[in-house]
């Protein structure tokens, strides 16, 4: 099979993703100390065109997922990245028990998952399951690999670093929840257990942490710490959700300098 279900016995209990408290997740293995901020004058901005966004929902311990990390992979190669496209991989920890635990795996992302299945964005919870612009993207497992471009037009979502706080801008002035997530690239894993075993695994746009901050129009926050999971860089991505669902209404995303302490 090209995907697989997973049943309710499968979950592992987490909470909903909340949209209006500050919500901070990180994957379980993370250094203490984390990486250290090297660039200074990191800024990104949109255009006024919604930045698409595709987001996999995989596990290290899943067979079938491999050719989807591999194809999220090579849109590194792929022009527009960050700046007319942003890759985000949720590593789901319901396979966990299964043989194989994924280092990168989280609990809150899988009640992520779980929760579009709730909004209606996707019908069911599977691996590996593509959300394109908040829409399920079945069609990946037909061979298909270009996807309809967000038309929506949200305006311009500005971020920029200063002084160690990072100031997010965005026109619109209803309250909103502001997404904040380290995205790793360069990462591998050998497998030694599961349906991967032997196998060396290659993942990029790894979501290492996420956090979430309700605002509306301008956020003035310190930056989390970088957690050090081996990544050859480390990518800042943004996005604007309502606080009524988890569909995106802009995002931005750029790589940030950082050094080991």
């Amino acid at each position: 099979m090209e995907s697989k279900a997973v049943s309710k016995k499968s979950f592992i209990t987490a909470g909903i993703l909340s949209g209006i408290l500050s919500v901070s997740m990180s994957v379980a293995s993370a250094s203490e100390e984390g990486l250290l901020l090297a660039d200074a004058n990191w800024s990104v901005k949109s255009g006024s065109r919604a930045t698409d966004v595709i987001e996999l929902f995989t596990s290290e311990g899943c067979s079938s997922c491999p050719p989807a990390d591999t194809w999220l992979s090579g849109l590194k190669q792929q022009s527009g990245l960050y700046q007319q496209f942003i890759p985000l991989a949720y590593h789901v920890d319901y396979w966990d028990r299964l043989g194989w635990k994924d280092r990168f795996a989280s609990k809150a992302y899988s009640a992520l998952q779980r929760r579009y299945a709730r909004s209606g964005i996707v019908k069911q919870v599977y691996t590996p399951g593509f959300v394109i612009n908040s829409h399920e993207f079945r069609g990946w497992f037909a061979g298909q690999r270009e996807w309809p471009a967000n038309q929506s037009q949200p305006g311009v979502l500005a971020a920029r670093i200063q002084q160690g706080s990072l100031d997010v801008k965005f026109p619109e002035q209803e309250r909103l929840i502001l997404n904040l997530a380290y995205l790793g690239n360069g990462l591998k894993t050998n497998v030694k257990a599961g349906e991967n075993r032997g196998e060396t695994l290659h993942h990029d746009f790894v979501v290492l942490h996420h956090q979430q901050y309700p605002g509306q129009g301008n956020w003035r926050l310190a930056l989390p710490d970088i957690p050090d999971q081996g990544q050859q860089e480390t990518v800042l991505a943004l996005w604007l959700t309502s606080l009524s669902s988890p569909r995106i209404i802009q995002a931005v995303a750029a790589p940030i300098g950082e050094v080991r302490p």
